[in-house]
């Protein structure tokens, strides 16, 4: 069960890993930039809208003038209605007809002027009306749109012909209606009753072309605006792509040379042009790279320099061991074993060392720092350094600093380590009556550690290589083999953990001797 869940697991993460290499950075902009033109382009079906509102507002004008002018009918005498009904119609530019209550037209304005507009055959009209004509039903389709009831004109010119002219003198109100002319365009009628007491209505009627030109109008200009839109917002999208993703497809094949490591050295793009977050990005990866560089190289020197080491005393076994086969005096099988027994001392000590080094750097980028009063640290190993030093007829001297004044952030067993080392190198390098002098003291931002001794001190040309790992420079007399030569390799490791600094100097109040200074960043108190 618990495989099946873990497969499915398996397989959903892949399809997600597919779904998002599938789906590159570009890919994204593109389809950001482009919804939001496709938003944009939502407002083309808006126009519906306006369409309708339009439509509406050329039917209530129809309905205004079919008021205004049966009320002008209603005051003009008999014989004046057929001119009157002629001007107004011009100037309206409708069609103006008087029904009676029996059905009959009485009168029209198109009689003895000419017509105020043309019904258009859509047949006898060019190409490119049908297709504006098709492109009108699309966007109808599209929308949903339901079109007017087309128009058909009345076998014979009565008011039945007509229902909203029946609907007006039956209700003495003003009626209209919306009907689709052949071509597509709107045919409004309106109709409002003249005179109550002869029972004759007024039907005006229009064919306003103009609603569709201007909603074609609109139309043109916002689809120019979005095709702009669309062109400007793929050209930004492949600026874009060309100013975020290559370079980051740069840096992408850099990260995938280093990992794979095929090549010692690998150039990654440090983009020096670029000061936004990508520049960063860059410049940040190559030196992770090269700090990564460091390390492997330093892990090889060091793996290097641990067989180095450990070859000469497992050769130096390996020949003490071949001998005792082959010696009877008891007193050279004694040496032959003493030295055995020191070779085995020896890579002990070159064991823990080693793995002490190996795992130092992990260990301080775990360890949880505290504040350590130094002052106080030294004075707790005084003891066991009085101790070392009594057997070299070597004294020791520290300057107590005031409680709390030599404070630094730290882990106090490692800031221990380094002490004990330089304080043991200094005993072991002292003469006989010399004197080992510690000193701990907050010097501005600084917290300084300060141990001098009598000794003959550390050449120029060595005061760097002394901390290079193996690197051993005993006093004279002292038993070959007692020390690993990691001991200031570690001192070093552990300073620079904790954001100090460790150098040698020589001594400023002495002919001879070493002075090595600890510097550490200080703590406020």
């Amino acid at each position: 069960m618990a495989s099946d869940t873990a497969l499915r697991r398996s397989e959903a993460d892949q399809k997600a890993l597919r779904w998002s290499t599938r789906w590159t950075l570009t890919h994204r902009i593109l389809a950001v930039n482009i919804f939001a033109v496709a938003i944009l382009a939502g407002s083309l079906f808006y126009l519906d809208s306006f369409r309708t509102r339009l439509t509406s507002d050329r039917v209530d004008h129809a309905r205004t003038e079919a008021r205004i002018i049966a009320r002008a009918v209603s005051a003009a005498a008999p014989e004046e209605h057929a001119q009157l009904l002629r001007d107004l119609g011009q100037i309206s530019r409708s069609r103006l007809r008087v029904y009676g209550a029996d059905g009959a037209k009485l009168s029209d304005s198109w009689n003895g002027a000419p017509p105020t507009y043309r019904l258009r055959d859509p047949v006898s009209e060019s190409w490119k009306k049908d297709a504006a004509r098709m492109l009108d039903r699309g966007f109808d389709a599209i929308l949903g749109k339901k079109s007017p009831p087309p128009y058909l004109p009345p076998q014979r010119d009565r008011l039945e012909a007509w229902p909203e002219a029946r609907a007006a003198l039956r209700s003495a109100a003003v009626a209209s209606a919306l009907r689709r002319a052949p071509d597509g365009t709107p045919y409004i009628t309106a109709a409002a009753p003249t005179r109550a007491e002869r029972s004759e209505v007024l039907l005006l009627t229009s064919n306003p072309r103009d609603v569709r030109a201007i909603i074609r109008s609109e139309r043109l200009t916002l689809a120019i605006i979005i095709l702009a839109a669309l062109l400007l917002s793929a050209l930004l999208s492949l600026f874009l792509a060309r100013t975020i993703a290559t370079p980051l497809r740069r840096l992408a094949r850099a990260a995938q040379r280093v990992r794979l490591g095929r090549a010692r050295e690998v150039s990654v793009p440090l983009l020096p042009e670029r000061r936004d977050e990508i520049g960063l990005l860059a410049r940040a990866l190559h030196d992770m790279t090269q700090s990564l560089r460091q390390r492997i190289d330093g892990t090889e020197a060091f793996a290097a320099d641990v067989t180095h080491e450990l070859k000469n005393p497992l050769a130096s076994l390996r020949s003490a061991v071949d001998s005792l086969e082959r010696v009877e005096d008891p007193e050279l099988r004694r040496q032959l074993l003493d030295v055995v027994r020191n070779d085995v001392h020896r890579l002990d000590r070159l064991i823990v060392d080693i793995a002490e080094t190996s795992r130092l750097d992990a260990e301080l980028s775990r360890a949880r720092f505290e504040r350590v009063d130094l002052g106080q640290l030294i004075e707790e190993l005084l003891v066991p350094w009085e101790e070392r030093a009594a057997q070299r007829s070597v004294r020791l001297a520290f300057a107590r600093p005031r409680v709390g004044s030599a404070v630094i952030m730290g882990e106090a067993s490692r800031l221990a380590r380094v002490l004990d080392n330089i304080v043991d190198n200094a005993i072991s390098f002292s003469p006989p009556g010399g004197l080992v002098q510690i000193a701990a003291t907050a010097i501005g931002p600084k917290t300084l550690v300060v141990i001098e001794d009598d000794g003959p001190g550390v050449p120029k040309e060595a005061r760097e290589t002394i901390f290079n790992r193996f690197h051993s420079m005993r006093p004279e007399g002292e038993d070959f083999g007692r020390h690993s030569g990691l001991g200031l390799a570690i001192t070093k490791a552990i300073v620079e953990g904790h954001d100090g600094r460790i150098c040698v100097e020589d001594r400023r109040d002495a002919p001879s001797g070493a002075r090595f200074v600890i510097s550490f960043p200080g703590v406020e108190p």
